[in-house]
């Protein structure tokens, strides 16, 4: 038996009390507030165990999880993607006899935010985006999923490139129902014959079959930034793509985690490179204000055009959907199709930027549990890709199983990765997002205002990552 004085005592009823009300204190924490109350490690472990174990919400694991029937998905996937997605979760449903109750919202972040700060997490959800994700991974909101996953089996369907993508200090915490590259380049392979063109393997070979184009009186490029309020995020593609090709993932992560300024002479190479597309001789028709001007979807449609009024385009694999919609008689893999973004420097050739649908779980249950397992399965992965719009990383499904050649190219680029990198303007905080956008226009108006425009993205820099 333990001795308390009053006050002690008093602290650690007071602490049971609002464990056992809020259900949302971390372990940690209550690990803590006990040892300082007076209790040892073993007896303030003993007495969480007596409380419940581990709190709904908190994202640690308790050995037994509680057996639900109905649980509560959060997502911001809408349309035809919301469709495909409650297919998964009615086939879930079918083998689990567990009911997915699904919420969508555009605007997941602040509806998450919300329910987590009023102690009413989802059981699940889909996360705003990665450094959202890793927060409430670091906070201990999200439960670790290798502790009762098959990881052998997560480890033979999924490479390391993308488990690292879902994982927190080396834990699992996210399952990946889709994904997509933004790695394609969009041509015409007809188009790009009659012109002489050939696949461009190195960024050498890019320029150079954009200046044979170019000197046959022809534009070898199509490019649009604009996008209303985020006009410019294409550009951050580019800019992107080019850095993790040159100089690789460790590199780029100190340079969207600010280790390195956006000074960096790094980082003015990739703008410089990117640049050289910009400002090419008779590179891209009307540029820069017709650059400025034309919408990124609006670009896309130059290359199929009859004559063809472009012959190259950048821009990620949900591309494919512009081009089809746009001129419906064209068939995929033949009328059209992307090649890889070319190699710059020749060991980082496998890295990609691109991003993924990554869904974690809030709670601790076995409806959580089966359903983030199921989703990571063959099977479930399989039900969206035949469906369309979606591309899996996971390698068990089969190329037969996606609608046209161009969504099972796409998969296999990004299963084949070596390593994944979110668009630096997706990684960076809101208000450096809008700067970077900004700084994109900026540079394509007037690349000779460089060295400005990144002093001022180094300001934006040191402002986000300071509040």
């Amino acid at each position: 038996m333990f001795i308390f004085d009053r006050q002690k005592r008093k602290d650690i009823d007071q602490l049971v009390e609002d464990y056992t009300t809020t259900r949302s204190m971390p372990r940690r924490e209550f690990l803590q507030k006990a040892t300082a109350a007076g209790l040892s490690v073993s007896a303030a472990s003993a007495l969480l165990a007596a409380c419940g174990g581990v709190p709904a919400g908190n994202g640690a694991n308790s050995g037994s999880p509680s057996k639900v029937k109905s649980i509560d998905v959060l997502t911001q996937v809408s349309g035809e993607e919301l469709d495909s997605f409650k297919a998964i979760t009615s086939a879930f449903t079918k083998k689990s006899n567990i009911t997915v109750n699904i919420e969508s919202t555009r605007d997941v972040n602040a509806v998450l935010s919300t329910r987590l700060r009023g102690n009413n997490p989802p059981d699940a959800a889909g996360m705003p985006g990665i450094p959202q994700f890793q927060q409430y991974a670091s906070q201990g909101k999200l439960v670790k999923l290798d502790t009762f996953f098959d990881m052998s089996k997560i480890q033979q369907n999924y490479s390391k490139a993308w488990i690292d993508l879902a994982s927190y200090q080396g834990g699992l915490y996210g399952v990946l129902p889709k994904a997509n590259t933004k790695g394609t380049v969009w041509y015409s392979p007809k188009n790009f014959q009659d012109v002489g063109g050939s696949v461009p393997q190195t960024w050498n070979d890019l320029i150079a079959v954009s200046d044979k184009i170019a000197n046959a009186g022809k534009y070898p490029w199509a490019m649009g930034i604009e996008s209303a309020a985020s006009s410019g995020w294409p550009g951050t593609d580019w800019v992107s793509t080019i850095y993790i090709k040159k100089y690789g993932p460790d590199m780029f992560d100190q340079w969207t985690s600010h280790k390195i300024p956006w000074t960096h002479p790094s980082v003015k190479d990739a703008f410089q490179m990117f640049g050289s597309i910009v400002q090419g001789k008779h590179y891209i028709n009307g540029a820069p204000q017709a650059i400025l001007a034309t919408n990124f979807q609006d670009a896309s449609y130059q290359p199929f055009a009859t004559p063809p009024k472009a012959y190259m385009y950048f821009l990620g694999d949900f591309t494919a959907g512009f081009i089809q919609s746009q001129y419906k008689k064209l068939k995929a893999g033949t009328d059209y199709t992307f090649f890889d973004f070319p190699s710059i420097e020749d060991k980082y050739k496998g890295n990609v930027i691109g991003g993924a649908d990554i869904i974690a779980a809030f709670k601790d249950n076995d409806g959580t549990r089966q359903l983030l397992e199921y989703i990571s399965s063959t099977e479930a992965q399989t039900i969206w890709v035949k469906r369309g719009g979606a591309t899996s990383v996971n390698k068990a499904v089969q190329p037969s199983d996606y609608p046209n050649a161009i969504a099972s190219k796409a998969a296999q680029q990004m299963i084949n990765a070596s390593a994944v990198r979110l668009s630096a303007g997706d990684l960076v905080p809101g208000a450096l997002q809008t700067a970077f956008w900004k700084g994109i226009v900026s540079y394509v108006s007037d690349p000779k205002s460089l060295d400005s425009i990144l002093s001022t993205l180094e300001s934006s820099a040191q402002q986000a990552y300071q509040s």
